[in-house]
């Protein structure tokens, strides 16, 4: 196989990827969607969606109830088995307690290669929840959430992201750092200003980054309180890290 033709097979192979994981982003912020749908969504052959749909089904990602599509239990199985965020360890309860505390709408997040996904809410307002949900992915640099994690990161890893960025955001993170790496806490701003976020690492009992603490909010509201957020956040953050993580037994 020549150069060309090995480019051309990656390139094909992204682009199936591309389609699978896009698949099941829609089946999540909008379960019960059906095959039409998936197929305008994706803008491909109603063969090739056909294809992936069938493909998913029948290792469990996806379940089909009345020719409309739901995530299948292998997603559950998968988080269970991943040893990351396990059953228990940050709960609803938990998202919760934050926002009545904090007033600031709450977002868990988990870095997916170089983004940011949200898996877990409460509080949210009906922008910023719509916000959420028109954008699974979010590039860490952008996030304050992604920051946290970029600034706890080897200095390798962090590096090696930092390259594939635009400079003035580089310029910006790297101005910031200092302060994120000393405070535990970034921050971040939205709509010209107008939202402001604070986020921290979520750690398991051993010291391993696991997950994201997101505070999100109008500006306005929040930057007098800054401080104070900052202390409920982190107090939240470590009371979360003392939670019981055994393993489950082998299903």
């Amino acid at each position: 196989m020549n150069e060309g033709q090995a480019d051309s097979e990656a390139a094909k192979g992204h682009r199936t990827i591309d389609r699978v994981t896009q698949i099941l982003e829609e089946v999540v912020y909008r379960p019960g969607i059906g095959f039409a749908e998936l197929a305008r969504a994706l803008d491909a052959p109603k063969s090739s969606v056909h294809g992936f749909i069938r493909g998913l089904l029948a290792k469990g990602w996806l379940y089909e109830v009345d020719k409309r599509f739901y995530l299948g239990p292998a997603v559950y199985a998968l988080t269970l088995a991943s040893g990351n965020i396990r059953a228990g360890h940050v709960t609803q309860a938990d998202l919760d307690a934050l926002h009545q505390e904090s007033k600031m709408t709450v977002f868990l997040g988990v870095q997916a290669g170089d983004h940011l996904i949200y898996i877990g809410e409460s509080g949210t307002d009906a922008m910023t929840g719509f916000a959420a949900r028109s954008n699974i992915r979010r590039r860490l640099i952008d996030t304050a959430g992604g920051k946290a994690l970029l600034a706890i990161a080897p200095a390798g890893e962090r590096d090696a992201y930092l390259r594939r960025q635009d400079g003035e955001l580089v310029s910006e993170f790297l101005a910031q750092f200092p302060d994120i790496a000393k405070s535990g806490v970034a921050r971040n701003f939205r709509h010209h200003g107008a939202q402001m976020a604070l986020a921290s690492v979520v750690r398991d009992r051993a010291g391993k980054a696991v997950a994201v603490a997101i505070l999100v909010g109008s500006t306005a509201e929040a930057e007098p309180r800054e401080s104070r957020l900052r202390r409920i956040l982190l107090k939240h953050v470590e009371l979360w890290a003392q939670h019981v993580t055994t393993p489950r037994e082998a299903l």
